[in-house]
C-alpha cells in the first residue's frame, strides 16, 4: 500500500509538472528575447499564475492522497500584493509543500534566494529566472582576503537582482536555521533549544539589506510534526498524521533596520539578540503543541 500511494503521487506530480512546465518554459524563452521591461513584467505575471496553478494541483493531490491533517493556527495574512519576508524553522522537505499549501494565492509566490550557479541548472534554472527568483553571488572570507575588491560586491549584486521587487508583490522565504533539524546537528551546535537549531541572522539581514526597506512585514511560521515526521515519500505514503502550523505576522522591527550586519558589531549583536528571543518563543510554542497533542 505504501508504494502504491507513492507511485500514484509520483505519477500525478510528473503529469502536473509536464502540463505546467511546457507553457512555462515556452513563455520563459519568449521572456529572454523580449527587449522591453514592461513586456517582461507582464509576462512574469502570467508565469506566476502558471506556478500558482501547479502548486494548487499539488495541494489538491496531497490533501486527497496523504491523509495528513493540516492544523492551522494564528493570523494568516491575506496580502497577495504585499512585500513580505517569510521565516520558519526547518524540519524536512515536507516543510515546502506545507508552506505552499498555507500561503498559495494568499501571499505572493514564495521566492527563495538562490546561489548564482543554479541559474545554469537545466530547465529549472530557466524556470527560476523566468519567475524572478533572486540569484545571489556570495564570496567567502578567503576569496575577499585574496581579492579585496570583491568586498561588498555580493550584496550589491543581490540588490540589483531585487530591484525588480521594489514596486511589485514579493514574499521572500528564508529557513533561518540554514539546514534541516537533526539531533546530531543540534548536539554539535550545543543549541540551547529543545526542538530547534540555532538561528542564523545573516540570511535575514542579507535579504532586508538587499531589499533596502522594500519589505515591511515579517511572517513568522512555526512548523510542528507532533505525531511523526519524515521526508516527501513519508508524506505521500500517509505516514505523517498531522502538521501544526503556527503563523503570525508583524512589521519589520526597528532593531533589524538601518545597520550593516557584516560590518557593525553592535547592530549584529542587537539583530541576533532579537532573533534568539524569537527562537526561544518558538521553542516554547513547539513544546506546548507537542504536549497538547500528546507527543
Amino acid at each position: 500500500m505504501r508504494w502504491i500511494r507513492i507511485s500514484v503521487a509520483t505519477t500525478l506530480l510528473g503529469l502536473n509538472t509536464l502540463v505546467h512546465c511546457a507553457p512555462l518554459l515556452l513563455l520563459a524563452l519568449i521572456k529572454v528575447l523580449l527587449p522591453f521591461a514592461g513586456a517582461r513584467r507582464a509576462l512574469t505575471a502570467v508565469l506566476t499564475r502558471i506556478a500558482e496553478s501547479w502548486i494548487g494541483f499539488n495541494n489538491w493531490m496531497i490533501d486527497r492522497l496523504s491523509g495528513t491533517r493540516l492544523i492551522l493556527r494564528g493570523n494568516v495574512p491575506e496580502q497577495p500584493d504585499g512585500q513580505l519576508l517569510v521565516i520558519a524553522n526547518h524540519r524536512s522537505w515536507v516543510d515546502i509543500p506545507v508552506l505552499q499549501r498555507v500561503f498559495n494565492r494568499r501571499l505572493p509566490l514564495l521566492r527563495f534566494f538562490l546561489k548564482s550557479q543554479l541559474v545554469w541548472v537545466p530547465v529549472l534554472g530557466l524556470a527560476w529566472w523566468a519567475l524572478d527568483f533572486p540569484f545571489m553571488k556570495r564570496y567567502s572570507k578567503e576569496q575577499v582576503a585574496r581579492r579585496p575588491e570583491l568586498a561588498g560586491r555580493d550584496i550589491e549584486a543581490t540588490r540589483r537582482a531585487c530591484e525588480k521587487f521594489r514596486d511589485r508583490p514579493v514574499a521572500v522565504m528564508n529557513f533561518v536555521e540554514g539546514t534541516r533539524f537533526d539531533p546530531s546537528k543540534q548536539a554539535r551546535q550545543d543549541a540551547p533549544f529543545e526542538h530547534l537549531l540555532n538561528p542564523r541572522g545573516g540570511g535575514i539581514a542579507f535579504v532586508l539589506d538587499a531589499m533596502q526597506g522594500a519589505i515591511d512585514t515579517i511572517v513568522d511560521v512555526t512548523l510542528v510534526y507532533p505525531r511523526g515526521g519524515g521526508e516527501l515519500p513519508a508524506l505521500m505514503a500517509g505516514e505523517i498524521p498531522e502538521v501544526v502550523v503556527l503563523v503570525r505576522s508583524f512589521p519589520v522591527p526597528d532593531a533589524l533596520r538601518g545597520g550593516s550586519y557584516q560590518d557593525d558589531p553592535e547592530f549584529r549583536r542587537r539583530f541576533q539578540q532579537w532573533l534568539n528571543e524569537l527562537w526561544r518563543d518558538k521553542d516554547q510554542a513547539i513544546a506546548a503543541v507537542r504536549a497538547e497533542r500528546g507527543a
